[in-house]
C-alpha cells in the first residue's frame, strides 16, 4: 500500500463519545478514575468540554451488564443522544431554586417507579411508591424520559405556583396547600393530619424506592450527562436547575440503595458556585478528569494502532507498542515528523500538538486532540491526492499539514464552542477578529467602546471561559489568546499597541 492508501484507510475515531460508543471501549484506558467510577466509590464526575466525561457514562452504560451482575440497575435521567429530556423547560421553566429541588425529586421518583416496573422488583414499599404516583397520573412513560418530566412538571406547576384569589390566598388547614390543588403528593413534610388522611412528600416517595430496592437486594444508579446542553440557553436556568440537583444529590447521600450520579463540566460547576454555595463543602465522592503529557500521548497511541494498515505498514505489535511511554514515544516518532516548527528552541511535534490544543485554562482535551489526529490526516491524503510528494522514511504526514489542520479545529472551537455557547460574549468576541494575541484593558476598552474598568470585567468573562489567559500583574493585566482560538477568529501575533 502507498501512504495515501494507508492514510484513506484510517480512522481516528470520532471526538465525541456518543458517537462512536461501539469502538470506546477498545480506545479507553481503564484509569484509576474510572477504576472507582465504575466500583461505585465516586458519584460526581467533572472535566472540561471534552476531557472524557460522556466517555466515562457511555462505558457505564455498555458495562451494564457487568454492573447488573453486581445488583446495580443503571437508570439514565436524561437522554445520553439526541434532544435533552429538560430541553422543553426553556418554555416554561421552575422559577426557583426551591421549584426545581421538588421536581428533580418527583422526576427521580417517578423514573425509580419505573425502574422497579421494568426488574419485577415488587413488594409492599414499591406497591405505596406505584399506588402514590398512580393517583395523580404520574406513572412514568416507559423508556421516554421527556414524557415522564412533562407530566411531572405539570404537576409540580399545580402545587407550586397557586393561583391566588382576590383577598389572598387560600389554604388548606390540613394540607397547608392551596386549597384548590388536589393532588396528595407534597413538596413538604406533610402535617399528622395530612399524613392520615393519605398525603405524602416527595421524599417519602424516594424512600419508599430505596426501601424496595433494598428489599430486593438490589441498587439503582440515576444517572445524568449534558446537562451543559440541557440548560445551555439560559444561564440563570442553568444555575437554578444545577445547583437545585446538588441538593438533592445531598438529600439522598442517606439511601444506600439509590444514588444519583452527576457528569458536569468544571467551568459549569465553577459558574454555578461563584455566588457561594454552603452544600459544596459536603460533595465529597467526585473527582476531576484531568490530562497530561502521558495520558494524551497513550490515547493518540491507542488510535494510531486501532487501524490495522498502520499495523501492517509499521511491523507493529500494538501490545508492544502499548507496553510503555517510551515505547509509545518511539512509535510516535516514526508516524509523525520530529518538529512542526523546526528550530533549537521549538517543541517536538507531540509537545506542539498539545500546546496548540490547549485553552486558556492550560488543559488540553482530547475532543481537540482526536479533531486535530482527523483533521489532519484529511489534509494529508488531500495533499497526496493534488499530486504533492511522499512525507520521507516512515513518516506519514508531512509539517506543513499541521498548522492547516488546527485552524479547521480552531474555527469549530470558535464556532461551534465558543458562539454556540456563550451567545451573548459573541459581539466582544467577534470585535476581536483580526488583533492582535495579546490585550490590555486600555486596547480592549478601544475595541468594545466601554472604559477599561468595563473592559476588565468583560475580559474575566472571557477568562473564565478558557478564551483570555491572565498574565501581567493585579495592576497592570494582560490577556493573551491560546493558539486553539487563533486561527478562528484571524488573530494576529503579537501584542496591541
Amino acid at each position: 500500500m502507498t501512504k495515501l492508501d494507508i492514510l484513506r484507510a484510517t480512522n481516528f475515531g470520532q471526538r465525541v463519545a456518543e458517537d462512536e460508543i461501539a469502538d470506546l471501549a477498545s480506545y479507553f484506558v481503564e484509569t484509576d478514575q474510572w477504576r472507582r467510577v465504575f466500583a461505585g466509590e465516586i458519584d460526581i464526575v467533572y472535566g472540561g468540554k471534552g476531557t472524557g466525561k460522556s466517555a466515562i457514562y457511555a462505558l457505564l452504560i455498555s458495562r451494564s451488564d457487568d454492573l447488573f451482575d453486581r445488583s446495580i440497575i443503571l437508570a439514565p435521567a436524561e437522554n445520553p443522544r439526541g434532544t435533552p429530556a429538560f430541553k422543553d423547560l426553556v418554555l416554561d421553566p421552575p422559577t426557583t431554586e426551591a421549584e426545581f429541588v421538588g421536581l428533580w425529586k418527583l422526576y427521580l421518583a417517578a423514573i425509580s417507579a419505573g425502574v422497579l416496573e421494568e426488574f419485577g422488583l415488587g413488594g409492599p414499599a414499591t406497591t405505596r411508591l406505584r399506588d402514590s404516583l398512580a393517583r395523580e397520573g404520574l406513572i412514568p412513560a416507559k423508556r421516554d424520559l421527556a414524557a415522564t418530566l412533562r407530566s411531572v412538571f405539570e404537576y409540580a406547576k399545580r402545587a407550586l405556583r397557586p393561583t391566588g384569589v382576590e383577598g389572598g390566598l387560600l389554604l388548606d388547614p390540613v394540607t397547608g396547600m392551596p386549597s384548590g390543588f388536589t393532588g396528595r403528593i407534597l413538596f413538604q413534610e406533610p402535617t399528622n393530619a395530612a399524613s392520615k388522611a393519605g398525603f405524602r412528600s416527595v421524599d417519602h416517595l424516594l424512600s419508599d424506592a430505596n426501601e424496595a430496592l433494598a428489599q430486593a437486594s438490589y441498587s439503582v444508579w440515576l444517572l445524568l450527562d449534558r446537562l451543559d446542553v440541557a440548560f445551555a440557553e439560559s444561564p440563570e436556568l442553568e444555575q437554578n436547575a444545577l445547583r437545585a440537583v446538588f441538593k438533592v444529590y445531598l438529600d439522598l447521600m442517606g439511601m444506600q440503595n439509590l444514588r444519583l450520579k452527576i457528569f458536569l463540566r468544571s467551568d459549569i460547576w465553577r459558574r454555578i458556585t461563584m455566588s457561594g454555595f454552603r452544600e459544596a463543602s459536603h460533595i465529597t465522592r467526585n473527582t476531576t478528569i484531568a490530562w497530561d503529557r502521558t495520558s494524551l500521548l497513550n490515547l493518540m497511541i491507542r488510535r494510531l494502532v486501532k487501524n490495522p494498515p498502520i499495523v501492517d505498514f509499521y511491523g507493529a505489535d500494538p501490545a508492544k507498542v502499548l507496553a510503555s511511554t517510551s515505547t509509545q514515544e518511539g512509535f510516535f516518532e516514526r508516524v509523525f515528523p520530529a518538529q512542526v516548527d523546526v528550530g533549537p528552541n521549538k517543541p517536538s511535534t507531540l509537545d506542539w500538538v498539545i500546546g496548540r490544543t490547549r485553552d486558556a485554562s492550560g488543559s488540553a482535551a482530547p475532543r481537540e486532540v482526536i479533531h486535530l489526529l482527523n483533521a489532519l490526516r484529511e489534509v494529508q491524503v488531500r495533499r497526496l491526492e493534488a499530486g504533492e510528494s511522499e512525507p520521507e522514511g516512515e513518516q506519514l504526514f508531512l509539517r506543513p499539514a499541521f498548522k492547516e489542520a488546527l485552524a479547521v479545529v480552531s474555527r469549530v472551537r470558535v464556532e461551534q464552542t465558543l458562539f454556540a455557547e456563550y451567545p451573548w460574549l459573541r459581539e466582544k468576541l467577534d470585535a476581536l477578529r483580526k488583533q492582535k494575541t495579546l490585550q490590555t484593558p486600555d486596547s480592549l476598552a478601544a475595541l468594545w467602546e466601554c472604559s477599561p474598568e468595563e473592559a476588565a470585567s468583560n475580559a474575566a468573562e472571557l477568562v473564565q471561559i478558557g478564551f483570555f489567559e491572565q498574565r501581567g500583574s493585579r495592576s497592570s493585566p494582560e490577556y493573551w489568546v491560546p493558539f486553539l482560538f487563533r486561527d478562528g477568529l484571524e488573530l494576529v501575533q503579537g501584542a496591541a499597541d
